[in-house]
C-alpha cells in the first residue's frame, strides 16, 4: 500500500536518508548540555542508572599486617524521557527547490530543539519527574566590582570553581551564553588590552577558562532581577538519554492547531480562545513533524554554579 502524501518517498519531496541523523548531528553540536553530558541510549519508559555516592578509601598499613577492606558506596536514580517536538509548515511553492527545504531544515530544526532542551535543563521547570534541571544551582555574580579592583570577573570563574569543588565535584566546562562572552571579551589590563585574548586581529573567541572547554549557547541566558548568563559544573556526573534520536514526519494531509484567536462573547465581558486550525491541504501546504524522546540528570546539583551578571560583592 502506497504511503499518504506527502510521505518520504513521493516525487518531488525526497529528503536525503541521512537528513535526520544530520539534523541529529547539529543538535547535539548546538547543544551545550549534549556537547558536554554523557549520553545514554532509553527504552520509552525510562531507565535507573546507577550513581556512585562514595569512593572507597585506601590506607597505609604496616608490613605484613592485613590491608585494609573499604566499598564503594551506591545508589540509582531513574531518567525519565519526554517528548520534545516542533512541527513546521511550509508551502508547496517552497517545495519547488529541494535544496532549498533541506537547507532550511538542517538550518532552523537543530537549533530548536537544542535551545528548548538547553533553556529547560538551565532553567527551574522539568517538563516531568525524573527530569533534572540546574535552575537552582548555587548563584555567582560575573560583573566586576566599580571600586573594589579584586572583585572582578576573574575572580568570579575562581569563585565558581571553588564553589564546584567544595560541592563534591570537579569543574570540567563551562557552558556561556553571548552574553557572558561579551562580558568576558571586556576584560582588559592596565593598559587596556583584553585579557582573555593572544589579539584583537585573532577573532573573539574564548574557546577555554581556567584551563577547561567552554560551550556557547542560547538556551543558556535567562532574563531577571540578575540575569543568568551561564553555568559552570563537573559535566562527568551528567547525563542525557534519548530512545530513538531524531524522528522526522512529513504530511499535507493533516490539520494542524496553529495557535489561539481570543474572541469575546456579545457580553462584552466573556472571552473564550479558540484554536486556529490549519488545513494544509486547503492551503496547498506541506509540514515538517521533528520530534525527541530525552531525559536528564545529574548526580548533584552542587556539582554546578549558576553564573550571573550580578556585580562582584
Amino acid at each position: 500500500m502506497t504511503g499518504i502524501d506527502i510521505n518520504r518517498g513521493t516525487s518531488g519531496v525526497n529528503l536525503p536518508v541521512e537528513v535526520s541523523q544530520e539534523i541529529w548531528a547539529d543538535a547535539q553540536e548546538a547543544s551545550a548540555i549534549m556537547s558536554m553530558a554523557r549520553q545514554i541510549s532509553l527504552p520509552g519508559s525510562g531507565a535507573s542508572i546507577p550513581i556512585i555516592t562514595g569512593d572507597a578509601e585506601a590506607d597505609w598499613v604496616n608490613e605484613t599486617d592485613e590491608k585494609n577492606v573499604s566499598r564503594a558506596t551506591l545508589s540509582n536514580k531513574t531518567i525519565t524521557p519526554y517528548k520534545l517536538a516542533v512541527i513546521e509548515p511550509f508551502s508547496n511553492e517552497f517545495r519547488r527547490d529541494l535544496p532549498a527545504l533541506y537547507e532550511e531544515l538542517r538550518r532552523r530544526l537543530p537549533g530548536a530543539i537544542a535551545k528548548k532542551f538547553d533553556s529547560t535543563v538551565f532553567g527551574s521547570t522539568a517538563p516531568g519527574s525524573n527530569f533534572d534541571t540546574l535552575g537552582a544551582a548555587s548563584a555567582v555574580g560575573l560583573t566586576p566590582h566599580a571600586t573594589t579592583v579584586k572583585l572582578g570577573t576573574y575572580s568570579g570563574l575562581v569563585a565558581a570553581y571553588q564553589s564546584v569543588a567544595t560541592g563534591g565535584g570537579s569543574l570540567d566546562g563551562w557552558a556561556l551564553s553571548s552574553q557572558a562572552k561579551g562580558l568576558l571579551l571586556g576584560q582588559i589590563d592596565s593598559t587596556g588590552r583584553p585579557l582573555l585574548l593572544d589579539s584583537i586581529q585573532g577573532g573573539s573567541a574564548v574557546p577555554q577558562l581556567l584551563g577547561e572547554p567552554v560551550n556557547y549557547s542560547k538556551g543558556v541566558y535567562t532574563a531577571g532581577t540578575t540575569n543568568v548568563i551561564g553555568f559552570a559544573g563537573d559535566w562527568s556526573s551528567a547525563v542525557y538519554g534519548t530512545v530513538e534520536g531524531i524522528k522526522i514526519d512529513i504530511s499535507n494531509q493533516a490539520t494542524i492547531a496553529d495557535g489561539v484567536t481570543t474572541l469575546t462573547a456579545s457580553d462584552a465581558t466573556t472571552t473564550v480562545d479558540v484554536p486556529n486550525h490549519l488545513n494544509l491541504w486547503q492551503r496547498n501546504m506541506f509540514a515538517v513533524l521533528v520530534e525527541v524522546e530525552i531525559g536528564f540528570r545529574v548526580r548533584d546539583t552542587d556539582h554546578f554554579v549558576k553564573l550571573t551578571d550580578a556585580v562582584r560583592s
